[in-house]
């Protein structure tokens, strides 16, 4: 299956909503255009993109006479996406690069470490990762898992240690094993929580520090949010935190195989101007993609 197939089948859902309102016979009338704009802001797409979105699908479909369902998907997927931010390099290709991962416990952070840097090791680049979610044993341990497979190796530290430690340790590894690429698991954490926001700040800082020390020149370092789809219009409420708390510089985001609300995409990119680096549409290590906005856009409405 090609990728564009593997994107299709996972935003099956999503589609399905979007497609109902193409289901139509004769004229575009204008009960098209209001369930047209209710279907985007119900998948999560934001009532702002949604209407802005809709009004200029409209202006397009009169100045250009478009009038059957193909030509209105075919805009529609243009125009959505015009909504994404195309990222300036790929922290997960583009090396010497640190990731932090970020984002609240059941978002899939852990998973996705694992799934990149198993694409990493395949690719050739020299990796490292660090199990700096000191409180949960789980993340230890499915790290663990992942690093075998991948072949990666994983420095980790007993739970309940202090997780910018792990940092420190992991860049330490990394420096005297000439490791390209180093990806950083860390906790989940409750963005309406202050003082845990402040705590992960310190483990961002601690990890910039040493980062910039690096012998062989500074290792740039990314803070990447990862945000489960499913969680629709509390998603772009975590990003918006965690960027305010954080500086983030890009989102993976995951499990849109199972939810109808693929718009939380476009929510997202539009009101933070941020890249989305990949996106989950499935189980396998192949289904966590390299985001690309005009196949995204074309598998979620269904544009051939």
């Amino acid at each position: 299956m090609g990728l564009f197939d593997s994107l299709k089948r996972g935003l099956e859902r999503s589609r399905e909503a979007i497609n109902e309102v193409f289901y139509f016979g004769g004229e575009v009338d204008e009960s098209f255009w209001e369930d047209l704009e209710d279907t985007l802001v119900m998948g999560d797409m934001g009532a702002d993109v949604a209407m802005s979105v809709t009004d200029d699908l409209r202006d397009l479909a009169a100045r250009k006479n478009l009038k059957t369902s193909r030509q209105l998907k075919d805009a529609l997927a243009s125009r959505l996406e015009e909504t994404f931010v195309t990222p300036a390099s790929d922290p997960f290709t583009d090396v010497p690069s640190v990731v932090l991962f970020v984002g609240i416990n059941g978002a899939g952070k852990t998973t996705t470490v694992g799934k990149i840097a198993s694409a990493a090791a395949q690719s050739g680049i020299k990796t490292v990762i660090g199990s700096a979610d000191t409180f949960r044993a789980a993340a230890i341990e499915q790290l663990d898992v992942w690093g075998q497979r991948a072949g990666v190796p994983v420095v980790k530290r007993d739970r309940g240690a202090d997780p910018a430690s792990v940092c420190y340790d992991v860049l330490d590894v990394a420096e005297r094993e000439g490791s390209q690429l180093v990806l950083i698991d860390t906790a989940g954490r409750l963005h309406t929580s202050v003082e845990l926001m402040r705590e992960l700040a310190k483990v961002v800082n601690v990890t910039r520090k040493r980062a910039a020390s690096c012998a062989a020149g500074p290792m740039p370092v990314h803070v990447v949010l990862v945000i489960d789809a499913a969680t629709g219009q509390n998603g772009l409420s975590q990003a918006l935190e965690f960027n305010e708390a954080l500086g983030l510089d890009g989102i993976v985001m995951t499990k849109l195989d199972g939810t109808a609300k693929g718009g939380i995409a476009m929510a997202v990119a539009s009101k933070l101007k941020l890249p989305i680096f990949r996106i989950g549409v499935g189980e396998q290590v192949d289904d966590l993609q390299k985001f690309d906005a005009h196949a995204f856009c074309r598998a979620l409405v269904g544009a051939e």
